[in-house]
């Protein structure tokens, strides 16, 4: 096959634009020429990637929500499919952001481009009639959870579990002490590290919520001091403006850097999503909390087939951290939840024993074992 090979690419989240650097990064070292052009963010520009569209048109969130956008979503979508077909793309792999992605692979692959998907969506949890949409959309799903491998092969999806390439570039010790060093947090003081998330909607939640919930905390931790990474210049000026109302809290506001916030952390106070994950690897006992729109939660709670909603308990199948979700969510429940840490050092203890286990659990190769799916997707009748 030749090397000067077109590979469109999908994504659609911050989380996604990291899972599609590294990939781009493996697919250059066994195609060098290789060509990637589709939808993503800044890691994946920095790898030599062209998106055609900026990677925030795509980030939207809930069930109702969407339906604000959802015609410049479908323009963005037709365009795509034009694109990669008259351009006779070899290979299109969408990023997660299924209800985008899932409906432009099946386009494509009907016109006999092949298709991937990476990161299964939590078809196992919910909706999970739509394995018959992603066994038509998909020529190779690339999931990052064992048991998610498990679901398709007994559905007959073809499927290979690559792991999540967090769990082999984090190592397996964290040292807190440099990242406390970098961000100039003095040895010995407390830490709660707080991430509302990385969407506006998100930081208008719980933005508030988490900083009543560290103001809570100071009547038993005194010397606490709270880290906020934010994603983007956006999110750090709404939580600016949020901030100025907590004048006696102590306080580093980050631009990015989620890793080394969590690294320095004592305890994180979390949205539920990837950033729980990667308090998981980095072994930091979180509590994790989330807060939808009354009338998404409304829907998605009647349709969850699984007891937890954070991947830490999940890979557990047990209730290793807590979960305070939607009328839960309050600053009495999350100040216990999280002041519970800092004063029972013995669970801390087990659970960071725990996380490591867990984090040896998902070393599969990450971003080179799905290159190397792909590469054998792409050769296969060449």
């Amino acid at each position: 096959m030749s090397q000067q090979i077109r590979i469109g690419l999908v994504a659609g989240e911050a989380s996604g634009d990291q899972l599609g650097a590294g990939l781009i990064s493996a697919l250059k070292s066994r195609y060098p020429d290789a060509y990637f052009e589709g939808i993503g963010g800044a890691k994946m520009l920095d790898e030599g990637f062209r998106s055609l569209f900026p990677i925030d048109r795509l980030s939207v969130m809930g069930l109702v929500e969407p339906l604000k956008r959802l015609p410049e979503l479908l323009k963005i979508r037709k365009t795509l499919f034009k694109h990669f077909h008259d351009n006779h793309f070899d290979l299109v792999v969408g990023i997660d952001s299924p209800d985008f992605n899932l409906g432009l692979e099946r386009k494509l692959r009907k016109k006999g481009i092949k298709t991937a998907h990476y990161v299964s969506p939590s078809v196992w949890a919910w909706r999970q009639g739509r394995i018959k949409k992603i066994a038509q959309a998909v020529d190779l799903m690339l999931t990052l959870l064992p048991f998610e491998e498990a679901f398709y092969r007994e559905r007959g999806v073809p499927v290979v579990c690559v792991g999540h390439p967090l769990a082999e570039t984090i190592p397996l010790e964290t040292n807190t002490s440099a990242a406390r060093k970098k961000l100039a947090i003095p040895e010995g003081r407390p830490v709660l590290t707080i991430m509302p998330g990385s969407r506006a909607s998100e930081v208008e939640a719980l933005g508030r919520l988490f900083l009543d919930v560290g103001q809570c905390c100071l009547t038993k931790v005194p010397s606490l001091h709270l880290v906020v990474p934010t994603a983007n210049a956006e999110r750090r000026r709404e939580l600016e403006s949020i901030l100025m109302g907590y004048p006696g809290l102590s306080v580093t506001l980050l631009d990015g850097q989620s890793l080394t916030a969590m690294a320095a952390a004592d305890v994180v106070l979390l949205s539920s999503g990837t950033s729980a994950l990667e308090a998981m690897l980095l072994k930091k006992p979180m509590v994790v909390s989330y807060r939808l729109g009354k009338y998404t939660y409304a829907i998605v709670s009647k349709m969850v087939k699984v007891p937890f909603v954070s991947l830490p308990n999940l890979l557990a199948s047990e209730a290793l951290v807590p979960e305070l979700l939607q009328d839960d969510a309050t600053v009495e429940n999350l100040c216990e939840a999280v002041l519970a840490y800092f004063m029972e050092p013995e669970r801390v203890s087990v659970l960071e024993q725990r996380f490591t286990e867990l984090h040896k659990s998902l070393r599969y190769g990450g971003s080179n074992t799905a290159a190397s799916a792909l590469v054998k997707l792409l050769e296969a009748g060449a």
